[in-house]
């Protein structure tokens, strides 16, 4: 566990190009209502509970999930009796969480929402939760400051991010040599930095801890994963939908060695552990 000195906030590169995050918004946006994430997010349900475990979501409190795809972290804080509202900007995820909370008997509001423009008023919330969400927000900073202006001076703030060095990580990079993204985009596995964390929210924070854990993809064999991922996983099933059949062969290849390599299973099944950062944030 790292406890970061949040008086010293790291200074950006400068950008040679300002992207347009519009533009990119609406991209991401049609990539994840592609394929069909909830097939992938119900996988990460454990991520949600053990977040909601290290942010001590306590009955009552109003929580927040940010960008919360089909709702692990949301269903995770409702069963512990928190008073929760789910968001997304992709209406079709947000359906699949209402589904999940029905079935369980769980009292969940559920919203549309754009997480770099939150429609709720200062400090409303005293824990905002988003795992694997926030990360892929276009606009790092205006995401981070919605994060920290609807939450309760004292409250809480967690994310579960994947980290750049961590299979995922490693995966965009292969995937970006192919398509590549826009100019001046930031990486979104930055989330999963120390130093970047502390750039967006040590201003604000009374506290930032970050643990690196590990969720581990279970599946058959490393072509399983890859028709699994190609298609149902936004990022991935749009990767190979714009390349030719040449270069989706390519893609493929590297793919498929990632996963060998990152195989702890051995040749019978396919176990790989994926690092991501667990981030507890406590604001002024």
């Amino acid at each position: 566990m790292h406890a970061l000195n949040t008086s010293a906030v790291c200074d950006e590169p400068a950008k040679s190009q300002q992207p347009d995050f519009a533009a990119i918004k609406a991209r991401q946006q049609a990539t994840w209502a592609s394929g069909d994430f909830a097939v992938i997010g119900t996988t990460l349900q454990i991520v949600g509970e053990m977040l909601a475990e290290s942010i001590d979501v306590r009955a009552g409190e109003r929580v927040l999930d940010m960008a919360a795809g089909n709702g692990n972290a949301t269903l995770a804080a409702a069963r512990r009796f928190a008073r929760v509202t789910s968001t997304d900007y992709v209406p079709a995820l947000l359906e699949k969480g209402r589904a999940r909370a029905q079935a369980e008997g769980l009292a969940i509001d559920f919203e549309v929402a754009d997480a770099e423009n939150l429609p709720f008023d200062d400090g409303s919330f005293d824990v905002v939760l988003s795992t694997f969400g926030a990360m892929f927000t276009p606009d790092h900073r205006r995401s981070a400051s919605e994060m920290l202006r609807v939450a309760k001076s004292g409250g809480r703030i967690g994310m579960a991010n994947w980290t750049p060095e961590g299979f995922i990580g490693q995966l965009f990079k292969i995937i970006g040599a192919y398509v590549p993204p826009p100019a001046g985009l930031q990486s979104p596995a930055l989330w999963g930095t120390e130093p970047h964390l502390v750039a967006l929210f040590g201003a604000e924070a009374a506290d930032i801890r970050c643990v690196r854990k590990y969720f581990n993809m279970r599946y058959e064999s490393p072509a399983h994963w890859i028709q699994v991922f190609r298609d149902f996983y936004g990022p991935v099933h749009r990767a190979f939908a714009a390349l030719d059949a040449a270069k989706q062969a390519d893609l493929e290849r590297e793919i498929g060695g990632l996963l060998e390599r990152c195989n702890v299973a051995g040749p019978s099944s396919l176990v790989v552990p994926s690092e991501y950062m667990e981030v507890v944030i406590v604001r002024r």
